[in-house]
């Protein structure tokens, strides 16, 4: 089984939209955050192109620029959104701080599955397993498939620098307490796809990152 994954930027923050699928054509949305019609159109182009099937919203953290496209996931293909309960305070704000950023967010997303406490979740063939990271938000996870060595960070862990921790619910300790006792010991051939920028390797982080270097003293 191999995992497929294709990478949108969507969004004025630029944020890293990946669908993921198998062989099966099911496929999830990691992270969505289509914003404006034209993105909407160029998921829609691409699962029709793919002949995929979108059976699961996940989303790594509930920051506004990371559940933008939620709702169009929901509103056209009745998929699920399954994430982090300990992030429901972002979703219950999303209208509101969309606001202040200059979003204006179609309505609340209704979390269908809460994964606190859950160890992995499923489609087609797909077993992803889910990481609590918290730090960057409290409710923080991300999404790793052993075979294909694919880690999914979202605002954890970017190529060479890490998620910002000063706003509600951030912690710098936790993130690095993440980084350094969940995510590294995966192995430095892990691939990892963050929310914003280039993807990377945790043996390249490991390395280069300067705030992993610092704890590591590299």
């Amino acid at each position: 089984m191999a995992l497929n994954i294709a990478t949108f930027v969507f969004n004025p923050f630029r944020e890293n939209t990946y669908v993921v699928w198998d062989e099966t054509g099911e496929c999830a949305v990691i992270d969505a955050g289509n914003y404006s019609a034209a993105e909407d159109r160029a998921l829609a182009e691409f699962f029709a192109e793919k002949k995929l099937k979108p059976v699961l919203a996940l989303n790594t953290h509930g920051h506004v620029d990371h559940i933008l496209g939620v709702h169009y996931l929901a509103t056209t293909y009745d998929t699920p959104l399954a994430m982090h309960g300990d992030d429901g305070f972002l979703v219950d704000s999303c209208v509101e701080y969309g606001r202040i950023y200059g979003f204006e967010v179609a309505g609340k997303p209704a979390v269908s599955r809460d994964l606190k406490g859950e160890d992995e979740v499923r489609f087609g063939n797909t077993t992803l397993k889910i990481i609590h990271t918290p730090g960057h938000t409290p409710g923080h996870v991300c999404f790793y498939e052993p075979e294909s060595k694919a880690l999914f960070t979202g605002d954890t862990l970017f190529r060479e620098s890490i998620g910002r921790t000063d706003l509600p619910g951030g912690d710098y300790r936790w993130i690095m307490q993440s980084i350094i006792d969940l995510l590294l010991p995966l192995g430095g051939d892990v691939a990892i796809y963050p929310g914003h920028g280039p993807s990377s390797t945790l043996g390249h982080e490991a390395l280069y990152n300067p705030f992993v270097t610092e704890v590591l003293g590299g």
